[in-house]
C-alpha cells in the first residue's frame, strides 16, 4: 500500500515503505518552514540545516509517542526546532563567555541575568493574567505542559479549531503586550522553556 498525501495524514505506518513515504510527505511540509524559522534567529545555514536534520531526527525516534495527529506531528517537529534553537544560542552565549580568562568575568553579570530573569518572568505571569480564563487554560495547557491541540480539545470538550484559535489570540495578544512593553520576543520563548 502507498501512502497518498490525504492517507498518511491518520495512518500509522506499517511498513518501511510507508515510513519512507510518511518521512518523505513530512519532510516536504516542514523542513523549509523548519528551516526559515531556524535561520531568522541563528543567521547560520549550517546551523539551520543542523536544526532540521535534528528535530526530524527527534520526531523519527518518537514518532509513534506523537501519534498520527497532523497537528500533533507539526506542533512536535516545531516546538522540537524551538528547543534546539534555544539550546544553540545558549551555547554559543557559553562559548563567548568562555574565550575569556575566568578573572576578567565579574561575578555581577549573573544577578543582573537573574533579576532581569525574573523581571521577564514576572511578565509574562502578568500578561498571562490578562488573558480570558478560558485561552488562559488552553496556553498553559498547550506552552506549559506541552500537550497537543487534539488532547487539549479531548480534555476540555472542544473543537481543535477552537484550541488553535483561542492559541493564536493568546499569542497576539503576548506579542503585543511585550511590544508595547519593549520586550524582544525572542527572549520570551527562553521563559517558556528555561
Amino acid at each position: 500500500m502507498r501512502i497518498t498525501h490525504s492517507a498518511s495524514l491518520g495512518v500509522d505506518s506499517a511498513s518501511s515503505e510507508d515510513d519512507y513515504q510518511l518521512f518523505k510527505l513530512l519532510f516536504g511540509q516542514h523542513a523549509a518552514g523548519i528551516y526559515r524559522l531556524a535561520y531568522s534567529q541563528l543567521h547560520s545555514h549550517a546551523g539551520a540545516q543542523e536544526i532540521v536534520q535534528e528535530c526530524f531526527l527527534k520526531f523519527w525516534e518518537k514518532r509513534q509517542a506523537v501519534g498520527t495527529d497532523p497537528s500533533a506531528r507539526k506542533g512536535y517537529l516545531y516546538t522540537s526546532a524551538q528547543h534546539a534553537i534555544l539550546n544553540q544560542l545558549r551555547r554559543a552565549h557559553r562559548w563567548v563567555y568562555q574565550d575569556y580568562p575566568e578573572n576578567l568575568v565579574t561575578e555581577l553579570a549573573a544577578p543582573a541575568s537573574q533579576l532581569e530573569y525574573e523581571e521577564l518572568q514576572a511578565m509574562y505571569g502578568e500578561a498571562l493574567a490578562h488573558l480570558p480564563s478560558r485561552r488562559q487554560l488552553i496556553f498553559t495547557m498547550s506552552r506549559q505542559q506541552g500537550l497537543s491541540n487534539a488532547t487539549i480539545a479531548q480534555e476540555l470538550n472542544i473543537s481543535i479549531k477552537t484550541v488553535e484559535a483561542q492559541l493564536t489570540q493568546a499569542l497576539k495578544f503576548l506579542r503585543q503586550y511585550f511590544t508595547v512593553r519593549g520586550v524582544v520576543i525572542s527572549i520570551l520563548l527562553c521563559l517558556q522553556w528555561g
